[in-house]
């Protein structure tokens, strides 16, 4: 019987904390399509948008890898309307930090 995979697994190669091919045990294709939609999709936006993208986020009260990883996610800009959002953000960042320091 194969395994379900976790409710958070995209289907995405395995991209750190493994020994073996880099590109697991699936096809070498699919992790180099996934690796270079990794890297464009976090290519450096020019100055004047990360200092755009930096200033939103402090006024939401987010680092600017949250507010980024939210925009490349959801294709669109948090605004204050969006307070719940942000508060599951935030709540999402203590979560990671509890389990850090376990």
């Amino acid at each position: 019987m194969t395994c379900r995979p976790k409710r958070t697994d995209n289907g995405g190669p395995p991209l750190d904390d493994y020994e073996g091919p880099p590109w697991g045990k699936g096809d070498a294709y699919i992790f180099l399509a996934w690796q270079a939609a990794h890297a464009k999709a976090w290519k450096a936006p020019s100055r004047d948008v990360m200092l755009m993208r930096l200033d939103k986020a402090e006024r939401l009260g987010l680092t600017y890898e949250e507010y980024t990883l939210e925009l490349l996610e959801r294709g669109r800009h948090l605004q204050e309307e969006d307070a719940e959002r942000i508060a599951e953000i935030r709540r999402a960042r203590k979560r990671r930090r509890a389990s850090l320091s376990d």
